[in-house]
């Protein structure tokens, strides 16, 4: 069973407004769900579908606008879905569109960067290396 999360929450993550969310629901862009007292609830699914389609607008000046400059190209962006430490190591699994990533970093980097499951990140590629960069 998938968690379904409030409007704001989902919002959030998306990076957009509460009432652009609420658009993009009346006007089916994306699909939610209604609880018995007839609230909007939206599946994670849902954000892990739209989190790439909002990025693909613009020039790749407007798409990378709040990243760091790196020289990485290879930046997927996607949602964290577990964040688990062991010792000096931490193990970040996002999901990537319909797809799931897992990276091992060092515990004080996913600490300073503070990780919390549902956040946006990228996953940096690089040959056989992966990185995260919370965005």
């Amino acid at each position: 069973m998938q968690r379904l999360l409030a409007p704001r929450e989902a919002a959030n993550i998306l990076g957009i407004s509460y009432p652009t969310l609420k658009q993009w629901i009346y006007h089916g862009k994306l699909k939610s769900v209604k609880t018995p007292g007839g609230h909007h609830r939206v599946p994670e699914s849902e954000i892990d579908r739209m989190i790439p389609k909002k990025l693909e607008r613009g020039g790749i000046e407007t798409r990378r606008g709040n990243f760091r400059r790196i020289s990485g190209r290879n930046q997927l962006i996607g949602r964290v879905l577990e964040v688990k430490y062991s010792g000096l190591l931490a193990q970040i699994r996002m999901a990537i569109g319909e797809q799931h990533i897992t990276a091992i970093i060092t515990a004080d980097a996913a600490k300073e960067m503070r990780l919390k499951v549902g956040e946006r990140a990228a996953a940096l590629v690089k040959s056989t290396e992966v990185m995260i960069l919370r965005v």
